[in-house]
């Protein structure tokens, strides 16, 4: 009965800490996490660029505006080049995704 509990205790602490502080990453997420990918581009020539980001504290405390139109904002640009994404972190304390627009 003891083992049970022992087991139980084990599995239920695992499961807090399962999508926790995660991002889009295509290594997958490690217990530390500096990723940097792609996610559209165009043959547009870019001159200015614009980040906007989101961040997460244990999978309970969520903040930020990741979206492509803020980061559009941000950089004061009307025609997009390309967009792409920086994720980091530390699994499962704290995750933080970027979008980075460039374009005119």
């Amino acid at each position: 009965m003891k083992n049970k509990k022992h087991i139980f205790s084990i599995i239920f602490i695992g499961s807090l800490l399962t999508g926790c502080a995660t991002g889009p990453s295509p290594t997958g997420i490690g217990l530390y996490t500096d990723v940097k990918g792609p996610i559209t581009a165009t043959s547009l020539p870019a001159t200015k660029t614009g980040k906007a980001c989101a961040q997460t504290v244990l999978g309970i405390v969520n903040t930020g505006d990741a979206s492509i139109d803020s980061a559009k904002k941000a950089g004061d640009i009307f025609l997009v080049s390309s967009v792409d994404y920086e994720t980091t972190g530390s699994y499962p304390f704290y995750g933080k995704t970027c979008v980075v627009v460039r374009g005119q």
